[in-house]
């Protein structure tokens, strides 16, 4: 499995509501994919996020992202770097 980032941007601050909405809307695509959210970072003026997930590849999470309809600005893998 690959560690794979999305990073988004959003042209208003979005609120929890918003975001359960994308989320409710990539749960399902994920689980068929085998994509597994980690966790997702917020910016303190809620108009940009890096989420985390687990997947095959980058382009299997670009994958559910589209299917999914969630905007996004880029999606790279990496590898994870801890003190």
């Amino acid at each position: 499995m690959s560690h794979v980032v999305v990073e988004r941007s959003f042209l208003t601050p979005q609120s929890d509501a918003d975001l359960s909405v994308v989320e409710d809307r990539l749960a399902p695509c994920s689980e068929l994919y085998g994509v597994v959210w980690k966790r997702s970072v917020v910016s303190v003026d809620r108009r940009h996020m890096i989420c985390e997930y687990e997947a095959p590849d980058a382009e299997t999470v670009r994958k559910v992202q589209r299917e999914a309809g969630a905007a996004f600005d880029h999606i790279w893998s990496g590898d994870v770097i801890e003190s």
